[in-house]
């Protein structure tokens, strides 16, 4: 069995480091809406690939801000999966939540001051078959991803802020986590749990809109897709809020039979991933996507379209959209959807938050984050008030940029 010794950053690393240019970057994908560099890193002997993606110019200073994403078995399966077209949309979705956090003016102490400096970015880690997390490769896998980690931040000039992302946990020596050992041993992970803080910020959305729309929460039928870590901390927040009897107006697909079989026990309706289309014909006012990425395909959008009751579309899901066209057909019918960029960016912040209090000293207290993440309720109902009142001329973003226009 491997330990977790301490590794030194090799001068003879064993990778070939490749940069791609945001031209080049455009020819991997075309549909990129900014300027995104990539850092691809190839292990000499291993199939492992480490690609690096980040919206701050070269040489900048900046701070790279995503989190670090082992990817599962299942989504390295799917269709046209590429490490690169990964690590690019996902940087660009981080970017926009940097965006709005930005003209939202929200975070924490240290974020707040430091926002200015903040990019889109993300670190996106393919394993081989005998080096994901709990195999016996998987150290000497996160070795050469800290060291191509380091090598960026020499290389680049950008700063790199990782945080928690999809294929962590215990590693092979049976008891350290794999975001703890890239925190031992890169200055730029952090631990922090951002599915709290990026679930209350879906919390605080999720009521803002409903209210903006004219929906009681008391009374709204809820449909989630995803009862993961964010699902199950806004489960809990909504029982909290809104009283236990929420739970018999909650509708949830989720994957696993056993996350299943817990919710039914509490009384929760829930559909496997191939009952969605059930779920979106049902009675629902709003519709909250935290499942893996793609959950918004254009036939759900469809289904969504296809039902009167939804009116309110929102979560914190990576990458959920694959057609954004479908966005405006979502505008056009009338219903309000905020893109989950806007609506997961408490998560980012709380990362962001951690590493510059290490920076300076102080102290990273996730009570401010939770407490940060209420303004988005008042946001979000002016935003949907706004969408709304124009005859969804208006995208729920217009009316968000709208709001804070006026607030200057």
């Amino acid at each position: 069995m491997q330990t977790a010794e301490p590794m030194e950053h090799s001068a003879d690393p064993e990778f070939k480091r490749e940069v791609l240019t945001p031209a080049e970057c455009r020819k991997l994908a075309p549909d990129l809406a900014q300027d995104v560099s990539l850092y691809r890193y190839r292990h000499l002997h291993k199939p492992w690939v480490l690609c690096i993606a980040t919206c701050g110019e070269l040489k900048s200073g900046k701070l790279s801000l995503g989190g670090f994403r082992i990817v599962p078995e299942a989504r390295a399966a799917t269709k046209d999966f590429s490490p690169e077209r990964e690590a690019l949309g996902l940087a660009t979705g981080m970017d926009e939540k940097v965006y709005w956090s930005r003209v939202i003016r929200v975070g924490g102490p240290q974020g707040i001051k430091n926002l200015d400096r903040v990019v889109g970015g993300k670190c996106v880690l393919l394993p081989g078959s005998d080096s994901r997390v709990g195999q016996a490769n998987d150290i000497k896998m996160l070795n050469f991803a800290i060291s191509a980690m380091l090598d960026f931040e020499e290389h680049s000039g950008i700063f790199l802020t990782t945080g928690q992302d999809l294929g962590h946990g215990v590693l092979s020596d049976g008891k350290t986590t794999s975001l703890e050992y890239l925190n031992q041993y890169f200055h730029g992970s952090v631990l922090a749990d951002t599915s709290e803080p990026t679930a209350e910020g879906n919390l605080y959305s999720l009521l803002g809109m409903l209210k903006g729309a004219g929906l009681s929460a008391s009374k709204a039928n809820i449909g989630l897709i995803g009862y993961g870590n964010i699902g199950k901390h806004l489960v809990r927040r909504l029982e909290e809020v809104l009283g236990a009897t929420v739970l018999q107006r909650l509708f949830v697909v989720e994957f696993s039979q056993v996350r299943r079989q817990e919710l039914a026990r509490r009384g929760v309706r829930v559909f496997a991933p191939e009952e969605k289309g059930s779920l979106l014909a049902f009675g629902i006012d709003a519709l909250v996507v935290n499942a893996n990425g793609g959950s918004l395909d254009s036939k759900t959008v469809d289904q969504i379209i296809s039902n009167p009751r939804i009116k309110v579309i929102c979560g914190c899901e990576n990458l959920v959209m694959h057609d954004h066209n479908d966005a405006d057909r979502l505008r056009k019918a009338g219903r309000l959807y905020c893109p989950t960029e806007l609506c997961g960016m408490m998560g980012y912040l709380t990362a962001v938050e951690e590493y510059l209090s290490k920076r300076t000293g102080s102290c990273s207290d996730m009570k401010s984050m939770l407490e940060a993440a209420k303004k988005l309720e008042d946001a979000c109902e002016h935003a949907a008030r706004r969408a709304l009142a124009s005859g969804s001329e208006l995208t729920f973003e217009a009316g968000m940029r709208a709001e804070f226009d006026k607030k200057g």
